[in-house]
């Protein structure tokens, strides 16, 4: 087994001649090409596992050594079968609607923050299950889930943080689109253990702009490089209707000033939205993103529709994709897409 600096330079040669070819692309194009919504990427490893909503197992996982090929993670007592990193629920929970799954270590754990269905209640909420393997099996002992705002809907896409000072942070969305009322981003201090909460809940973003559609979800906090808060977030209709010419669902950011605000949308918003050009190629539905650092840099994942080269719908997949992030005075720049696209 490779130690971890010799794992850690592996994977930073393996990433060093990334920039070379998103320079090459005018474009975006997935980077796995299997239907893999509201995707998660993890550093683990020596390399990377991305978790996603349920496609008929509850936790779906991918794996790659270079961020650009991936493939899903299959199960070692099964050949030929892909692991389900969560293969029980918890008991409050039933089968078949798992959503936005995402994975923090907190000590020699791992935690899986991930949406279900509660078996009494017409509603959605946020569990938590440990495992001792970023590839499970995850294991959620609780009787009832970590939060869920009944009241407002439901709550669903969890979203951990940790800051510089240790503290652990959870983000999460009422689903208030889903009954009829509105829908906002919430922060909550979490306990050191990642499986308590603190205090109460703070709505940080509402649903206000028109781009949002009355409605805002998936939420991403991150520090910002120099200092500073940015809270990203999806907003609008996540589908894509037989009628729209693309989707609109799209991505925006707000600057905050800690962990629980207050934040301020950016004006620029949204800063990541469908598109269908000739040369930068299409995008329909890019959203529900994660941000994670690797080798120095940092990365964020989104899914957008499967499509043709000329934008038109295919089934009902949606892909992942990679592309470099960074910042300039202030704001956040999405590099080109870490696979290059086909030609149109």
């Amino acid at each position: 087994m490779l130690g971890l600096n010799k794992r850690r330079l592996l994977l930073a040669a393996s990433l060093a001649g990334l920039a070379t070819a998103a320079i090459a692309d005018p474009s975006f194009a997935p980077v796995f090409e299997q239907n893999f919504p509201d995707p998660f990427v993890l550093v683990a490893k020596g390399g990377f596992i991305a978790y996603s909503t349920n496609d008929g197992r509850n936790l779906p996982m991918a794996e790659s050594k270079d961020l650009v090929h991936w493939s899903p993670v299959m199960d070692p007592a099964n050949p030929g079968k892909k692991l389900d990193g969560l293969p029980t629920l918890g008991a409050w929970a039933k089968k078949d609607s798992t959503w936005a799954p995402e994975v923090m270590r907190v000590g020699e754990r791992y935690l899986l923050y991930y949406t279900a269905a509660h078996r009494k209640l017409d509603r959605q909420c946020v569990g938590v299950a440990s495992a001792s393997d970023p590839r499970g099996p995850f294991v959620d002992s609780a009787a009832e889930p970590l939060v869920c705002q009944v009241d407002l809907g439901g709550t669903i896409d969890a979203d951990a943080f940790r800051d510089t000072d240790g503290k652990l942070y959870l983000y999460y969305k009422n689903d208030g689109n889903r009954v009829a009322k509105s829908s906002a981003i919430w922060g909550q201090q979490l306990g050191a253990d990642g499986t308590t909460l603190i205090g109460q809940p703070v709505a940080i973003e509402r649903d206000s702009k028109a781009w949002q559609q009355k409605l805002v979800e998936a939420p991403t906090m991150v520090r910002v490089p120099g200092g500073g808060y940015q809270l990203f977030y999806s907003g609008g209709y996540y589908g894509w209707n037989d009628d729209q010419r693309i989707s609109p669902y799209a991505m925006g950011y707000a600057t905050c000033t800690s962990p629980l605000g207050p934040c301020k949308d950016a004006p620029d918003n949204p800063v990541l939205h469908s598109f269908n050009d000739r040369e930068a190629g299409c995008l329909s539905g890019p959203g529900h993103q994660s941000i994670f650092q690797a080798a120095g840099r940092s990365f964020i994942a989104f899914h957008a529709w499967a499509a043709t080269k000329g934008c038109r719908k295919v089934g009902d997949s949606r892909f992942l994709y990679i592309a470099p992030l960074s910042w300039k005075d202030g704001k956040p720049v999405l590099g080109m897409g870490l696979r290059k696209a086909p030609a149109r």
